[in-house]
């Protein structure tokens, strides 16, 4: 190792060389390519003079460094190609040995790297392994397609970590933190409610959006399974090691390397058999670490940003950024999507810290994928970096999306709708006045704010970063002491126990919730807002997972090493917070069969959603299903933010409730008949105007959990909304 003086010292001289690099390969064939006789492999390093290929025989660990495999390894010298390419054939059948790259520079330095392009390793990574890909594929997967997304507005996406999916002993899983998981099915609790990927298919969603599952480097393969308590054994993943290999801690065997890619092609054909699309969050804006990565140690100071004194820059606040802008960077980035997209199936990638990805890399992207593997395809990320980057103006920001074919996380929506992060700030759905005007806007697909579409914008209210939903919305009302949130110190230890396991038994997250009335609690009404918000608005929805059984992580703001205890999602909650998730599903139902939920241009939204009523903790606006072929005709949707019922005018003619005080579906709730007395417009805005109005409860069978009761007449031309509630209508009229 190197101290940090000497590293940038390197850099400084490296920075001389990096603009001499003109070298640029546009071949496909970039690592290892197997044929019947004979394997090729090719590297790009056009400033070594020297280039060898390291082959050891096919065992299932150990690193370079270990005596077994120096004592075996064959050096055999590569051949300088065109473009920077180093070039060798070795013939006979190699599957299953493992390789290195050995580059030698002119000042006589050499070193031992990964091939970047490699497509499995190792246990751990500690080198590459020759793998056919046609010797990986589970039974059934040549026949696999890939769920049918007519447009990125139908989707609805749940983001999760496979981990936490299957972990706890609640889940009735048997493979444990695996991506076999997701091939279970059939699994139910004690209630009859369903489990895992069952539970998928019932809630609704389309896409399941996977926390990284490329090779990442924090994570020990070797000793994952032994003790769930080791931090070692725990993380999100954004610390990436190999991009074109899955994680090995998900897997059945690490120390097989078919074996987690077989696995993970299992899982991806067990979610498309379900209907269900697999989103896959990349992290190229960054690596793990710098001077030991594969690209420094091929072209040194090529692959990072830099300063103007030569040293690393740190956009990602982890030490480095990747340099997208670069020929060969881009190239790489470009390559790696579509292999994922064409040998794994994948249909969606959404970019962490996308703002550290140059717009003409990102523009370029989603052109290829689009238009040379599936128009179907899903991209966005997060439209910032983490600290300030010498891209600049080449950052991909709000705003750079227009019509480029990707959306950016709207942070803006976020924010107005629950406040910050991570503190007491507040928003329209957890008790902060004047946020209606810019709700309204997020509610229109923010085409008013920096979309030139509804597909350009991720609505949501929390993810994995920060505070989750339910710690969120607690947070806001003072609860986290009551409830006994974790707090850490300055040296990352828990506060007041000796150990995290210790404080989450002490915390008790649901304190103040009735069991027989668990919609009735303020802070479970202001999550379903929250959420309700997401679901019927104008854009592409995505829900974190578990938010449907109010998961809750203790507080734990940034839980991306806090192990299972923290993190494991726990399925006794279903039964537990069931009226919770009944909500959920309805109002994804609600939004999959009504096309007036999910308008695709934004002269579609300016012409057939109109603002109805803005008022304190109110919302109010009307959607012309009519214009969209929707089975509904109009429909209207309210949100009550405040602490009180109210009654909100509506328009005249025939109503039926669909969404009221913690009901949701498409099933008709109630109906409302509003008759105009007098001439003229039925303004939603005129309190005056004279109207019967005749409300009904509908006759439905008991499944729905429907009564019927005498009709009532009132006066007036107004619908009652419960507090801290959203209340949906339709008309079959026009």
């Amino acid at each position: 190792m190197i101290d940090d003086t000497q590293q940038q010292q390197q850099q400084i001289t490296r920075k001389t060389d990096i603009a001499s690099i003109t070298s640029t390969y546009e071949g496909t064939d970039l690592g290892v390519t197997i044929q019947p006789n004979f394997c090729s492999f090719k590297v790009w390093s056009p400033t070594a003079v020297q280039m060898e290929l390291v082959l050891y025989p096919p065992l299932t660990g150990g690193s370079p460094d270990d005596f077994p495999n120096a004592l075996k390894q064959s050096a055999i010298s590569m051949h300088s190609g065109e473009q920077g390419v180093w070039v060798i054939e070795v013939e006979g059948d190699l599957r299953g040995y493992r390789y290195m790259f050995k580059p030698t520079f002119a000042d006589g330095a050499s070193t031992i790297a990964v091939d970047p392009y490699a497509r499995a390793v190792t246990m751990n990574g500690e080198m590459g392994v020759i793998v056919d890909m046609q010797d990986t594929h589970p039974e059934g997967w040549q026949q696999d397609e890939r769920p049918v997304l007519s447009h990125p507005t139908d989707a609805v996406l749940y983001e999760l970590h496979v981990r936490d999916f299957s972990v706890h002993a609640s889940s009735r899983i048997a493979n444990k933190g695996k991506y076999l998981a997701f091939t279970e099915t059939g699994l139910r609790d004690v209630a009859g409610n369903t489990l895992g990927v069952d539970h998928l298919i019932e809630l609704g969603i389309t896409h399941v959006h996977l926390l990284p599952v490329f090779d990442f480097a924090t994570v020990d393969e070797a000793n994952v399974d032994d003790d769930p308590k080791e931090a070692s054994n725990y993380n999100w993943g954004y610390d990436p090691l190999h991009y074109n290999v899955p994680e090995g801690s998900y897997a059945s065997r690490a120390d097989e390397p078919e074996t987690r890619i077989r696995e993970f092609k299992s899982m991806v054909l067990a979610l498309h058999r379900k209907g269900i699309g697999v989103i896959m969050d990349v992290v190229y804006n960054h690596t793990f670490d710098t001077a030991e990565s594969s690209f420094e140690k091929l072209v040194p100071g090529y692959y990072y940003r830099q300063h103007a004194d030569g040293t690393y820059s740190n956009g990602s606040g982890t030490g480095n950024e990747v340099a997208t802008e670069r020929a060969m960077v881009r190239k790489f980035i470009i390559d790696s999507v579509r292999f994922w997209a064409e040998e794994y199936h994948m249909d969606g990638f959404r970019f962490d810290l996308m703002g550290l990805i140059d717009v003409t890399t990102m523009k370029q992207l989603a052109s290829e994928l689009h238009n040379q593997v599936s128009p179907s395809i899903l991209l966005y990320g997060e439209p910032w970096g983490a600290m300030e980057s010498p891209l600049g103006n080449e950052m991909t920001l709000k705003g750079t999306q227009r019509g480029a074919g990707f959306a950016v996380f709207n942070d803006n929506f976020r924010g107005v709708i629950k406040g910050d992060s991570d503190g007491d700030g507040k928003g329209f759905a957890t008790g902060e006045d004047g946020k209606k005007a810019e709700l309204w806007t997020g509610v229109q697909g923010s085409i008013h704010d920096f979309t030139e579409g509804p597909a350009e914008t991720i609505n949501y209210v929390t993810v994995h970063d920060n505070l989750n939903l339910w710690d969120k919305v607690a947070r806001t009302q003072g609860l986290q002491d009551k409830l006994g949130f974790l707090t850490y110190d300055e040296d990352g230890s828990i506060r007041g126990f000796d150990n995290v396991e210790e404080a989450v038994r002490q915390a008790d997250p649901y304190l103040q919730i009735d069991a027989a009335h668990v919609l009735g609690n303020e802070t479970v009404r202001r999550c379903l807002l929250a959420n309700g918000i997401v679901l019927t608005s104008q854009g592409v929805p995505l829900i974190a997972a578990g938010d449907e059984m109010l998961r809750s992580k203790y507080g734990d703001a940034n839980s991306h090493e806090s192990g299972d205890v923290v993190n494991a999602i726990h399925w006794d909650q279903k039964q537990r917070f069931k009226p919770v998730f009944d909500y959920y599903r309805g109002l994804i139902r609600l939004r999959r069969e009504h096309p007036a939920f999910r308008l695709r241009t934004r002269e579609a939204i300016e012409k057939h959603v109109r603002l109805l009523q803005k008022g304190k903790g109110l919302l109010a606006f009307e959607l012309q299903g009519v214009a969209v072929n929707d089975a509904w005709k109009r429909i209207i949707v309210i949100y009550n933010a405040t602490k009180e019922s109210h009654m909100v005018s509506i328009p005249s003619g025939k109503w039926g409730v669909v969404v009221e005080d913690g009901q949701a579906g498409v099933n008709t709730l109630r109906t409302i008949e509003v008759t105009e007395k007098v001439e003229g417009n039925n303004n939603i805005h005129d309190q005056n105007t004279q109207s019967t109005l005749h409300s009904k409860k509908s006759a439905q069978n008991s499944s729905d959990n429907q009564e019927s009761s005498n009709n009532q007449a009132d006066n007036s031309n107004q619908v009652e909304v419960s507090m801290l509630s959203m209340t949906v209508l339709f008309s079959q009229s026009s």
